[in-house]
């Protein structure tokens, strides 16, 4: 790996994401979440035109854990 010469830098706001500068052998995750939405439930723009009839969002959740954040301090 090669080093990695960085210049000026302003962060206003990082949400939900990862930054990273020059060299990194690890990067892990230091929160988790999970969304359920139905069909058609996260459709963006001026006009929206959604057929979806009949429609079910199955939210059971038999795995107990999903990502791991424990270790990652």
């Amino acid at each position: 790996m090669m080093p990695a010469i960085i210049g000026p830098v302003q962060i206003i706001n990082v949400s939900g994401g990862v930054v990273q500068f020059g060299d990194a052998m690890y990067i892990s995750p230091k929160s988790s979440s999970k969304t359920n939405a139905g069909s058609g439930g996260f459709n963006t723009g001026a006009i929206n035109t959604t057929a979806n009839g009949i429609s079910g969002t199955n939210v059971l959740d038999t795995k107990l854990i999903d990502q791991p954040i424990a270790g990652n301090n």
